[in-house]
């Protein structure tokens, strides 16, 4: 089992930044990829940002230029930063862990949230 919490949500002004880090615990593939999503009210659930644990990197094209994914292997712990929010970025920011070898190895956190006021 893999446990994974996020943190470092909240409510920011237009053109501020937040950094939004996921711890992940238990049995962990070293080979993995780990990801951010974002699901708004009303909305589907979207691909924000995702990288492997070899550092390959892959972005929305909405976030491109101020979101940068990164991760530190050692400690588990894939981080979002993100900067010059715009009020469409308001959403809830899961977490996802998953192998590209079995399917049935894909956890997510309980999400977080960030609001963008204008």
């Amino acid at each position: 089992q893999v446990q994974l919490v996020e943190s470092g949500g909240g409510l920011v002004q237009a053109g501020g930044s937040l950094r939004l880090s996921c711890a992940a615990s238990g049995s962990i593939f070293s080979i993995n990829v780990m990801g951010w999503y974002r699901q708004a009210s009303g909305k589907q659930r979207e691909l924000v940002a995702v990288i492997s644990s070899g550092g390959s990197t892959g972005y929305a094209d909405s976030v491109k230029g101020r979101f940068t994914i990164s991760r530190d292997n050692a400690k588990n712990t894939v981080y979002l930063q993100m900067n010059s929010l715009k009020p469409e970025d308001t959403a809830v920011y899961y977490c996802q862990l998953r192998s590209v070898v079995y399917s049935d190895y894909d956890y997510w956190g309980q999400g977080t949230q960030v609001t963008v006021s204008s």
